[in-house]
C-alpha cells in the first residue's frame, strides 16, 4: 500500500475553513507523525485536514508524487486545495504540478524544501548504505541538471517557502555551501516564480514543528504571503 492518511476534522466554529482542505506531506525518510503538530494548529483554525503518510524510501520520486498526491485529491473534491510540505514533499507536489492541472488549487507552503537539490546527495550517494537509508527517492535530489528537482522547471503555482538557517549537523552542513538548515541550503530552497520566501532559525529536521515556522504557514494560507 503507497500510503496512508491521517483525517483530521475541523472545529466547529464561526470562523471555520471547512470548505478548504489542507494536504500535508512529510519528507524522506520521516512520517506523518512529524507533521502531527501542523496538523493539529491547522485543525484548530478549521481547515479539513489530510495528513499523508507515504512509504518515501520505497519508490522514486515520480512514482510517490502520481500515487500519494492523486488519491489524496479524491479526499478534496469539489473544495479549494492547499498543500504544506516539509523537505522532500515539496518536490513531490512540483513533480505532481507538472504533470497535472489542480483546478481548485490554492496555495502551497514548503518548508526546507530541495528545490535545486543538495549537496549532500552529491558527495554521499556512492557511499555504501546510502540508498538503502534513502532509497531511490533519496538518489534523486542531488545538485546536478539531471536531478528531478532540476528537470521540474519554475513554479507556476502561488508557493511560498521557509528556508532554515541553523543547523545541528555540522558535519553535514559542512558539505553545503553558504548557510543551511543540515540538509538544504538556503539558496536551494528557492524556485524561479515563487511568491514569496523567508529565512528562519530553525534546522532542517524541527521546523515542522517549531511554533514561528506553524504561524508563518497560517500567515501564507490566509494572507498569500508571510510576515517579514
Amino acid at each position: 500500500m503507497l500510503m496512508a492518511m491521517k483525517l483530521e476534522h475541523p472545529v466547529n466554529d464561526k470562523n471555520s475553513l471547512e470548505n478548504e482542505c489542507v494536504i500535508l506531506l512529510h519528507g524522506l525518510a520521516r512520517s506523518a507523525h512529524s507533521m502531527d503538530k501542523m496538523a493539529e494548529r491547522l485543525t484548530a483554525q478549521g481547515y479539513k485536514v489530510l495528513n499523508i503518510d507515504y512509504p518515501s524510501r520505497s519508490y522514486s520520486i515520480e512514482q510517490l508524487a502520481e500515487k500519494t498526491i492523486s488519491d489524496a485529491l479524491l479526499q478534496c473534491e469539489g473544495m479549494p486545495v492547499s498543500f504544506v510540505t516539509h523537505s522532500m514533499g515539496g518536490i513531490l507536489v512540483r513533480q505532481f504540478l507538472s504533470n497535472h492541472t489542480v483546478k481548485n488549487l490554492n496555495k502551497v507552503v514548503m518548508l526546507g524544501p530541495p528545490n535545486k537539490g543538495t549537496e549532500i546527495v552529491d558527495k554521499l550517494s556512492n557511499i555504501p548504505g546510502f540508498h538503502l537509508v534513502n532509497g531511490d527517492a533519496g538518489m534523486q535530489l542531488g545538485t546536478g541538471a539531471l536531478s528531478v528537482p532540476n528537470q521540474l522547471g519554475k513554479a507556476n503555482f502561488d508557493v511560498g517557502i521557509i528556508a532554515g538557517t541553523q543547523s545541528i549537523n555540522l558535519i553535514l552542513s559542512s558539505l553545503i555551501p553558504d548557510t543551511d538548515d543540515g540538509k538544504v541550503s538556503v539558496e536551494s530552497t528557492k524556485v524561479e516564480g515563487m511568491n514569496d520566501h523567508i529565512e528562519m532559525p530553525t534546522t532542517h529536521v524541527f521546523m515542522m514543528r517549531n511554533d514561528a515556522v506553524i504561524e508563518q504557514v497560517l500567515h501564507y494560507l490566509k494572507q498569500g504571503k508571510f510576515e517579514h
